[in-house]
């Protein structure tokens, strides 16, 4: 193959994770939408998509195997489609979240809330864009940007430390809003998690840009 050749390939696995990373920015921000306002058709949008974002990381993988075992890329391109295969595992772990809140949102769908939701929402709001600007960071190739996307992940859990306190004192106060809180209480961890997912997104960028491990979960 010719180096221009590789480069077109690589620049399609590039629009291939920008497109995987919309449908899971899509199907995350859909998923809190859907729990705040009750929305169970778009609940169920979410759980039925998730077949879609499986065959893109199947798909993505697959590109990236046959670039590894045909074009045998040296170092730095190594590096880069190696960390695709990663980052997809990552997007997928995380559409795998907005699928579980989407199933709580389901759930909850006969009940009226305990609470007005908003602490939730804002998390989702700031899970949404790191996962969005990460992937940025990836396609320029942006160690710095990485890094400060990987920041955001303090806020995120700065508030599920609050919506935490909030809820178990609220179960504390009315043991039969137990069972709601609890549900919140998990989605709350599971946008925890999701900001966990992309600053291990935002380390691999950095490792594929300047080869350093970094440990931006401290």
């Amino acid at each position: 193959m010719t180096r221009n050749y590789f480069d077109k390939e690589l620049q399609e696995l590039h629009l291939l994770m920008l497109k995987m990373c919309t449908v899971v920015e899509e199907a995350l921000d859909n998923s809190v939408h859907a729990l705040k306002h009750q929305d169970i058709a778009m609940a169920q949008s979410v759980i039925d998509g998730d077949d879609v974002i499986d065959d893109l990381e199947a798909h993505i993988e697959d590109r990236c195997i046959k670039l590894i075992a045909l074009q045998a890329p040296m170092a730095k391109d190594l590096r880069f489609i190696a960390t695709a295969m990663k980052i997809i595992t990552d997007l997928e772990r995380i559409a795998d979240h907005a699928v579980d809140i989407s199933k709580i949102t389901v759930r909850l769908a006969n009940e009226k809330y305990i609470k007005e939701l908003i602490d939730i929402p804002r998390m989702g709001e700031i899970t949404t864009r790191m996962v969005k600007e990460s992937i940025d960071a990836y396609v320029k190739q942006d160690a710095d940007k990485a890094k400060v996307v990987a920041q955001m992940d303090d806020e995120v859990d700065a508030i599920h430390k609050q919506i935490f306190r909030e809820l178990l004192l609220i179960m504390m106060e009315d043991p039969k809003k137990i069972n709601q809180a609890t549900s919140f209480l998990f989605v709350s961890k599971s946008l925890e998690r999701i900001g966990d997912y992309v600053t291990n997104i935002c380390e691999k960028i950095i490792y594929a840009v300047t080869s350093e491990h970094i440990n931006l979960n401290d």
